[in-house]
C-alpha cells in the first residue's frame, strides 16, 4: 500500500485542518509514493525509536509529537534534529505526525473513557462548527478522596508515580483531564465546575495557584498519560489498512523518578 493511500485513510479520520493553527502535522519527510508494507508507531521520533524502526525494517514512521516544529535552515547530520531527517531519508522511512488534531478527535474521548467518566464533555472547545476540543470533564462513578482518584489514575493508565497538589482527604468527583501539556488548563477545568484537573507538565506556582483557586491538580506526567496514543494508534491501523504489518514502540517513561 502506498503512504498517500495510507495518509488518506488517517486524514479520514484525523484530518489535518483539525489540528490547532499552530501546529505541524501530517507527513513531515519522506516519500508518499512510497510502498509500504511496515508501519512503527511511537509517542516521539528519538534516534532510539528511529534505530528501531529502521531494524524492525519498517517502511513508514507514525508519532504523535512532531520531529519538526520550526522550519530548518540545514538538514544535516551536524544538528540533532537534522540527523534524524538523514536518517530517515537514508533508510526511506517516510514519516508521519498526527498530533492535535489527534489530540482533539482521538485523544480527549479516550482519556476520559480510559478514566471512567460519566457525562463527558469537551473541555477546551477549539472548533465552533463541530464543537470538537481538547480535554474532557465528567464525573466520577462515585465520590472518592483525591487519595482515591491518584490510586485510580495510577490504575487505569499504568503509572507507578503521579504528583499532586491539594489536600489528599478531600472528597471529589467532577473530573477534568487533558492529556499531554496542561498549564493553560486550569481555566477551562475550573469553568466547567471540575474538582480535579488530571495533566502534565504542571509546574510548582501553577499548581499551587490552582489550589489557590479550589482547583486540585493531579499532575500524571506528559508521556504518562499521552501514551496511550501508541496502542489506540497500532489498532486503528490494523482495523483499517490491510495487508500492512504494524509493530508499536516499547512503553518506556522518558525519565525516571528515584
Amino acid at each position: 500500500m502506498l503512504c498517500r493511500d495510507i495518509m488518506k485513510v488517517i486524514e479520514t479520520t484525523y484530518p489535518k485542518h483539525a489540528a490547532l493553527e499552530w501546529d505541524n502535522v501530517g507527513l513531515l519527510v519522506g516519500r508518499m509514493d512510497k510502498e509500504v508494507n511496515s508501519i512503527y508507531v511511537a509517542l516521539d521520533a528519538t534516534n532510539e525509536v528511529i534505530e528501531d524502526a529502521i531494524s524492525c525494517k519498517a517502511d513508514m514512521l507514525i508519532t504523535h509529537h512532531p520531529l519538526l516544529f520550526s522550519p530548518l535552515k540545514t538538514i544535516t547530520d551536524e544538528d540533532y534534529i537534522g540527523s534524524r531527517v538523514v536518517k530517515l531519508l537514508q533508510h526511506d522511512i517516510s514519516y508521519y505526525a498526527m498530533h492535535t488534531n489527534y489530540d482533539v478527535l482521538g485523544m480527549a474521548e479516550l482519556s476520559g473513557a480510559i478514566l471512567g467518566l460519566d457525562d463527558r464533555k469537551v473541555l477546551e472547545v477549539t472548533d465552533d462548527e463541530t464543537r470538537e476540543g481538547i480535554g474532557r470533564v465528567g464525573m466520577l462513578k462515585s465520590e472518592m478522596s483525591l487519595q482515591e482518584c491518584c490510586e485510580l489514575v495510577k490504575e487505569r493508565f499504568h503509572l507507578d508515580t503521579v504528583k499532586v497538589f491539594g489536600n489528599l482527604n478531600e472528597k471529589i468527583q467532577r473530573v477534568a483531564i487533558s492529556p499531554g501539556s496542561g498549564k493553560h488548563m486550569s481555566e477551562f477545568a475550573l469553568a466547567e465546575g471540575a474538582q480535579v484537573l488530571v495533566t502534565g507538565d504542571i509546574d510548582h506556582h501553577e499548581g499551587l495557584d490552582a489550589v489557590e483557586r479550589g482547583l486540585f491538580i493531579i499532575d500524571a506526567g506528559h508521556y504518562g498519560l499521552e501514551h496511550i496514543f501508541i496502542e489506540d494508534v497500532a489498532e486503528f491501523m490494523k482495523e483499517k489498512i490491510c495487508g500492512v504489518g504494524v509493530v508499536t514502540a516499547k512503553k518506556t517513561n522518558p525519565f525516571h523518578v528515584i
